[in-house]
């Protein structure tokens, strides 16, 4: 049986809503929509079928962190922490990040910090018409092994870019601007974006000479049987069409060796895709469903992920066999356009 064919019968059953709160416990995002929808104030225990309070630290900042998973790939990951006075919240975010640093007892289990142990930040400066962040490592930021290389890079910039004045990162030592990580060679001759992609892979038989990125974000399962979602760049044939393109490799799921799993069944179709200023529609075709039916909240929360990542759009509306009317296990509709999370992986633990 096909990763997640439990979804499709699920929903032929009707029981979708019970299968995925069963899988997830709670929603993993901080989603807002353009209309009003009462937040739910528990969350269910996964072990107990229990309700229990959501209980976010007293002073608690919300920030998003990418993290090393337990299949290694590079996660974002919601923390909630504490910040000192007058302390920038995207400095924190980077000393969250250092192995066996001083907050590493507020990450989840089985997600490790890229950054080498001993790293700190010398400085951090924002140049705000360039919405560029320019951060200054300590020495030890040059102590770590050859395969963490590019994890290391795409973790800051993709944890960086995360901020809402920041689309690009450059990379310093010790005063001095880095051409290059030291190790391999990665070049970092110019500012880093999200560009640059998260997780590569290739799509078979794809020539690199005619390929084109998508960001995808497809399924994994924590070593606290949380599900979250991880973000994966896909090179594919070029298409005039990327937005259709990125949600058609959606919907064919993770690559052959992945240890990732779809959040979409291969059966459903993109019937139309659209774009309009900020905003994109996207009207997908299943023969199975039917109006006023849930659909799980994880699967229209990964295409609204997936679709505001590579079309620059900041809301997505979705619409199944041509209807509007569309709500998800949580109760959110989909009727208007819903924004794009502020903070992925809001794990428990």
């Amino acid at each position: 049986m096909k990763q997640y064919q439990w979804m499709r019968l699920s929903l032929i059953s009707g029981g979708m809503a019970v299968v995925m709160a069963a899988a997830s416990g709670c929603s993993l995002l901080s989603t807002t929509t353009s209309q009003e929808i009462d937040p739910p104030q528990t969350i269910a225990d996964p072990v107990m079928g229990k309700e229990v309070p959501s209980a976010p630290l007293e002073g608690g900042t919300e920030l998003t962190v990418f993290l090393k998973d337990p299949n290694g790939y590079i996660a974002p990951v919601t923390l909630q922490t504490v910040l000192k006075p007058d302390e920038r919240v995207e400095k924190r975010a980077l000393e969250m990040m250092v192995e066996n640093g001083a907050y590493a007892a507020e990450l989840p289990e089985g997600f490790q910090p890229i950054l080498p142990q001993g790293t700190e930040v010398e400085t951090f400066n924002v140049i705000q018409e360039q919405h560029k962040a320019i951060v200054d490592f300590s020495s030890p930021f040059l102590d770590y092994n050859l395969p963490d290389e590019r994890k290391i890079v795409e973790a800051l910039t993709w944890t960086l870019t995360g901020f809402p004045n920041i689309d690009q990162v450059e990379i310093w030592n010790e005063g001095e601007r880095l051409d290059e990580m030291p190790v391999d060679g990665l070049p970092l001759t110019g500012p880093l974006s999200r560009k640059m992609g998260i997780n590569l892979e290739k799509a078979e038989g794809v020539d690199y000479a005619r390929s084109m990125p998508v960001t995808l974000y497809f399924s994994a399962v924590s070593e606290e049987d949380e599900q979250y979602y991880v973000p994966v760049t896909r090179l594919i044939e070029r298409s005039s069409d990327p937005a259709k393109a990125a949600m058609e490799q959606l919907i064919a799921g993770p690559g052959p060796f992945s240890k990732l799993h779809a959040v979409i069944t291969e059966d459903i179709e993109v019937n139309e895709l659209g774009i309009a200023g900020e905003v994109v529609t996207v009207d997908l075709k299943d023969e199975l469903y039917k109006d006023d039916q849930k659909l799980p909240s994880e699967m229209l929360q990964a295409v609204v992920l997936s679709l505001t990542e590579n079309t620059g759009a900041k809301q997505v509306k979705i619409q199944f066999n041509g209807t509007s009317n569309v709500k998800d296990t949580d109760n959110r509709s989909y009727n208007e356009p819903v924004n794009r999370p502020e903070h992925v992986n809001a794990l428990k633990f």
